[in-house]
């Protein structure tokens, strides 16, 4: 029982964090709440160093078998944190001074750690626990705002995740109920014999919760609201943590089931290429038309989740699939985040037109944006560019070859939003007669170190596969 609960120290930093932000901002006056965002950072990156120092364990899981201490685990332990971070740093102006401030900071944290436990859950039960500590604390960072439209926007994230979490305990309860037990260990050579549309049901229970939490279809509809409505820092928030815990839970999620022979004459690998190809295709067809630059990027992220879903169809069958969707995780997170941040630095600019002249007034944030913008279109040298390329080798290699070309197009057709954005910035206007910024916002520094991450994970991406055990070519 000590050396697992010495295994969970990330977690423990991150809960303690959490609890200490929460109790230090009940006793510490209005004006200086900034201590418990200071709090919060230090505890975040104890947790990140204390996840890379276990990263030289071997593989194991704590608790009987429950929660898994892997490579995967370990990405997750860094990479959420750092993510939190920087979405901490960028809304140094926004939160500082608001009335809600270590609240806002504590419920990030809970949320972060929700998303930590999804990631390593290696039982069912597990799985449904990290999933409702990830997802309660974001129905009230969502409204913090309290703004009609951020009411309604909470509201709806709130009922199609009381929905989702219905499902997913549903499905849950199914799986248990036909391989008699939770455990992805004892599940994996049980739901073999199991009756195949039980199965069946029990996993489309499980994928919906994914879903939900991830920003994919059909769980996706209260992204874009939520994105637009909310502040910018829990705008950022919500389409990166997140969504990191639920697909790296779903992978290992997948990964434990029986080649898609227990689930029918639909296959999971079918089902969920049908899940990443609505997603993909929904994502980017809303995003099209689209003129507040928050409610796009909240488009543009239900579209990434289907291309994250392409390492996911082979989970188990593809050597270079979890390495590619850790990877492309890290690239996305980052080049989001950076976008989120160029918005907070630049708060009156709400729509694609107002950015016109932007890259005159501001260089470094239009800069920043631009990288950005070019890394979530996936284009080189970034970091997405490189993780959907491993993705893309990855589902080709495990036989969806149609799943491939049909991100290709994909790829290809979300340039259109991303440069609708890019072009006023580079052109002349309004910007050219702002004044620049004397003194840069923690925002703007923000930006522009998110951006230089996603131009390092890129041009390093051959090194960090290779630490994988692997290389680009698999």
């Amino acid at each position: 029982m000590q050396r697992d609960t010495l295994a969970l120290l990330p977690e423990i930093l991150v809960l303690a964090g959490g609890v200490i932000v929460l109790l230090a901002g009940s006793f510490l006056p209005r004006d200086r709440q900034g201590v418990t965002r200071s709090v919060a950072i230090v505890a975040l990156l104890l947790a990140a160093a204390a996840a890379v120092a276990g990263m030289t364990s071997p593989a194991m899981t704590i608790f009987e078998g429950g929660f898994a201490v892997d490579v995967a685990t370990g990405a997750a332990r860094i990479i959420i944190p750092l993510a939190t971070i920087l979405v901490l740093v960028l809304g140094v102006e926004e939160l500082g001074g608001s009335a809600r401030e270590s609240e806002t900071y504590s419920l990030m944290m809970l949320s972060a750690l929700g998303a930590i436990a999804m990631a390593g859950a290696n039982d069912l039960l597990v799985l449904a626990a990290g999933y409702l500590l990830a997802s309660i604390p974001l129905y009230a960072l969502v409204g913090m705002s309290r703004s009609p439209g951020a009411a309604e926007a909470a509201l709806k994230t709130y009922l199609i995740g009381a929905i989702m979490g219905i499902a997913l305990l549903l499905g849950v309860t199914i799986l248990y109920g036909v391989g008699a037990s939770t455990s992805y260990s004892e599940l994996r050579s049980t739901l073999g014999d199991a009756p195949p549309a039980a199965v069946l049901a029990g996993i489309v229970g499980v994928v919906a919760g994914l879903m939900f939490k991830a920003g994919g279809v059909p769980g996706h509809f209260w992204v874009p609201d939520a994105t637009q409505a909310s502040g910018t820092t829990v705008a950022a928030f919500l389409t990166s943590v997140p969504k990191l815990g639920a697909l790296i839970a779903a992978y290992r999620f997948f990964e434990m089931l029986p080649d898609g022979s227990g689930s029918g004459a639909v296959g999971w690998p079918l089902l969920v290429a049908i899940v990443a190809t609505a997603s993909m295709t929904l994502g980017n067809l809303a995003a099209f038309w689209q003129t507040d630059v928050r409610r796009l990027l909240g488009w543009s992220t239900v579209s990434q989740v289907g291309y994250l879903l392409l390492p996911v169809a082979v989970a188990g069958n593809a050597d270079l699939a979890l390495p590619s969707l850790l990877l492309y995780l890290a690239g996305y997170a980052a080049s989001n985040i950076t976008a989120f941040a160029v918005v907070a630095a630049l708060p009156a600019r709400r729509s694609i037109e107002d950015y016109r002249g932007a890259a005159a007034a501001h260089p470094w944030l239009a800069g920043a944006l631009v990288v950005s913008l070019l890394g979530l279109a996936g284009t080189p040298p970034t970091a997405v560019f490189v993780g959907k390329l491993t993705t893309f080798s990855a589902a080709w290699d495990g036989g969806f070859a149609w799943l491939v070309v049909v991100a290709a197009i994909n790829t290809v057709a979300s340039l259109f939003y991303y440069l609708r954005w890019l072009a006023p910035i580079l052109s002349r206007g309004r910007g050219d007669v702002e004044a620049p910024v004397s003194e840069p916002s923690w925002a703007a520094r923000a930006a522009v170190t998110g951006a230089l991450a996603v131009l390092v994970i890129g041009i390093a991406a051959g090194p960090i596969l290779t630490a994988f055990g692997t290389t680009l070519l698999g």
